[in-house]
């Protein structure tokens, strides 16, 4: 893993210059672009309903359709006998303020509650060299606000990269697994396991999954989502 890490903190450096992306505003709530179905979207009858509800890595970034995550954690659902509909919410340079800002109306938009929601916010933070303080209390106030609607959630974590230093990491690493202990929510702890440095299942970025990598997670998550719809 440390070796993985130091690739990612080359490159996730390269990925925050290049971005450019504004903290001025929120991004416009999200269209669903991978699993065919609008927040609005009618959750298939008699079966569950997963909402996906991140950055870049949840919204199929630059991954033709189909290939995202949500509609390839559908797909695995399926493959295991389990009807589901899997709400792709995810948004490119979402940060955790940003999600924070759409949430409720993500949530009020869907045709009824989620049996599950994925949170997947952070990364977008760390690549800015944002306060982890900032980032916590976001992830807190999604969290506590899911907990008031009665959500389980399926938090998925992020690490800091190494050029972000000693001090960051300290800080940031410990924002999930914590949140995830104070809301009783089921912790994944790191999204890109598996993925990164492993350029063959990279996009050319160096840091986001092409489709060979979201197969990856997606073949890690799937049991974790399976045994939570279950409960």
């Amino acid at each position: 893993m440390a070796g993985r890490l130091s690739q990612y903190g080359a490159l996730a450096l390269i990925v925050q210059l290049a971005s450019g992306c504004s903290d001025s505003a929120p991004p416009p709530p999200p269209v669903a672009n991978s699993a065919q179905a609008a927040p609005g979207a009618t959750p298939v009858a008699d079966g569950k309903l997963v909402v996906a509800f991140g950055d870049s890595l949840y919204a199929g970034y630059n991954l033709d359709q189909g290939k995202g995550l949500a509609p390839m954690l559908e797909k695995a659902l399926a493959a295991r006998g389990m009807q589901a509909q899997v709400v792709n919410a995810g948004v490119s340079g979402d940060t955790s303020a940003a999600g924070l800002a759409r949430l409720a109306f993500t949530l009020d938009g869907l045709a009824r509650k989620p049996d599950l929601m994925l949170v997947g916010l952070g990364g977008n933070d760390m690549l800015r060299g944002l306060s982890p303080e900032t980032t916590r209390d976001n992830l807190d106030a999604i969290l506590a606000e899911l907990k008031k609607r009665d959500i389980p959630v399926l938090l998925t974590g992020m690490l800091a990269s190494p050029n972000m230093g000693p001090d960051y990491a300290a800080a940031f690493n410990p924002i999930f697994p914590t949140l995830a202990q104070k809301y009783d929510a089921t912790l994944y702890p790191f999204m890109l396991d598996g993925v990164i440095g492993d350029r063959a299942l990279q996009l050319p970025d160096g840091i986001h999954p092409n489709d060979k990598g979201v197969e990856v997670i997606v073949g890690k998550l799937t049991p974790i989502v399976a045994a939570q719809l279950k409960k």
